[in-house]
């Protein structure tokens, strides 16, 4: 008896290696500040994204996918724990350190404890890794990727010295990574007579940070062939500094023969050709996920895995960047920082051969907090608490079986604290809120006003009821003052 008892929990046990073998890869890809209408699927015109149109032609594209929260490090707590804006740990961008290698204190870190993503997925088996841009605290601290279910993390750990695509050092688990280029300070303005070819190449260096990570994303593939793996790959392209390499760079030259020189007036770098060198930095992008896909393929791991491809928010407003010369928006209103549409609207692409129909396009509405539930689904992993709603059916083709949802929410204590609430078609907006906490919503009917130009509050009062009650349900008061700005008082 005792043999069979034994001969029973062997083959159990491989029957479990066997069904968390046929789990599939996910590489989950991030870009920063991407702008809804800045690729080839969503109607750009201007720049190159031969290897995101293919990934579009051969899986889905959503049109109507938002990001959790307008900014890079609270959208990048609600992907990665299942919160949205008025549950999240994280709301804002909190700075805990300075620009110079020696004042790096990343961001306001995650608490010890936090379940993620990366957890839930290790618990059914999974070898998690991310390669890209953290913003979620140090190594140092509670917010280290390496306690938040990461067994491999490389990359920036603080997003101020993501500013500088050509930094001294990135992070390989808790470890100072150096690369081959010098201290330099991408914050300064230039003067007219000061704006020479060797002023504007005092910003380039030998190693780029973009390469670095697709290196450390390569190498994670390979060694984890044998699956089942989850790739969270955070580029930190397009974000400004406007840095990208020569051969990028010349390639969109010829498209912009005349442009001015960005002096560095609206911060980071200065840059001798801004529009050139911003619409290669997206075609660089692209490249990057041409060379996860090619990689995918020489393994054999094409058809068991699943790519998808985000941005965290809409376009930036500064740092050289023109949005209205590339319609980086796609006519939408607002931008990075604005609950807008322009500002949380995004990309939204996911392949699966065999899998996820090729050549769709859903109009269903998701956001990003919705991604652990829909991967739990998925992998049978196991969700605690989340506030979203699984999209996996809609991803198989499976429409009919897509669970409806009451609302999304959306809630940001900068540029004067921002509330936005979508019920279906209906979208109501707050801000300034800080100001003033009886601010009355602006009201948008997105099916026929998706600019979101005409508010339609007064001719509709319960639609303005029903979203005063989602947001008395689903706001808890923020852990900080600086992000509570919708309640007058503060838990003791």
């Amino acid at each position: 008896m005792q043999k069979i008892a034994i001969l029973m929990a062997v083959f159990g046990l491989l029957g479990g290696m066997l069904k968390a073998q046929e789990k599939p890869n996910i590489i989950y890809i991030y870009a920063d500040d991407l702008g809804y209408g800045e690729l080839g699927p969503y109607g750009q015109k201007i720049i190159k994204t031969p290897h995101l149109d293919k990934m579009a032609k051969e899986g889905m594209k959503f049109t109507q996918h938002y990001t959790s929260t307008p900014v890079c490090a609270p959208a990048r707590a609600m992907l990665l724990t299942g919160k949205h804006g008025g549950q999240s740990y994280i709301r804002g961008n909190y700075e805990m350190g300075g620009f110079k290698d020696e004042e790096e204190g990343g961001q306001m870190p995650l608490p010890e404890g936090t379940y993620t993503l990366a957890h839930m997925l290790k618990n059914v088996g999974y070898t998690t890794g991310i390669t890209g841009k953290w913003g979620l605290g140090m190594h140092f601290t509670s917010g280290n990727p390496n306690k938040h279910g990461f067994d491999y993390a490389y990359g920036y750990l603080d997003q101020k010295q993501a500013h500088n695509y050509y930094p001294t050092h990135l992070w390989e688990n808790g470890k100072w990574d150096s690369l081959d280029n010098k201290a330099m300070n991408v914050h300064v303005r230039l003067q007219e007579h000061e704006a020479t070819d060797a002023a504007f190449n005092q910003f380039k260096g030998k190693e780029n940070a973009i390469d670095k990570m697709t290196e450390k994303a390569l190498a994670f593939i390979k060694d984890n062939k044998e699956g089942p793996f989850f790739l969270y790959v955070p580029y930190t392209l397009p974000h400004v500094g406007l840095q990208a390499p020569d051969r990028w760079i010349d390639h969109y030259r010829a498209v912009f023969k005349d442009e001015k020189p960005y002096l560095g007036t609206q911060g980071y770098n200065p840059q001798k050709y801004p529009l050139a060198t911003y619409a290669a930095m997206i075609s660089f992008l692209d490249e990057q996920v041409g060379l996860l896909m090619q990689e995918l393929k020489q393994l054999g791991l094409d058809k068991n895995t699943i790519v998808m491809f985000s941005s965290d928010n809409g376009p930036i407003f500064n740092g050289g960047v023109r949005a209205d010369v590339f319609e980086s928006t796609a006519g939408y209103r607002g931008l990075k920082m604005d609950v807008f549409e322009g500002g949380i609207r995004v990309p939204f692409i996911a392949r699966w051969p065999q899998h996820i129909p090729a050549g769709q396009t859903t109009e269903l509405p998701s956001v990003q907090y919705d991604l652990m539930a829909t991967l739990a689904e998925l992998t049978g992993g196991k969700i605690n608490q989340t506030d979203g709603t699984s999209f996996l059916p809609t991803l198989l083709g499976k429409p009919g079986e897509q669970h409806a949802r009451e609302f999304m929410y959306f809630e940001y204590p900068e540029k004067g604290g921002q509330i936005a609430i979508r019920v279906q078609d209906w979208k109501g907006v707050k801000i300034g809120v800080k100001q003033n906490k009886e601010v009355p919503w602006q009201l948008f009917d997105l099916k026929n006003d998706p600019k979101e130009s005409r508010d339609v509050a007064k001719q509709h009062p319960e639609i303005i009821q029903k979203l005063d009650a989602i947001l008395a349900r689903e706001h808890q008061n923020a852990h900080i003052k600086e992000w509570e700005f919708i309640n007058n008082k503060m838990p003791e």
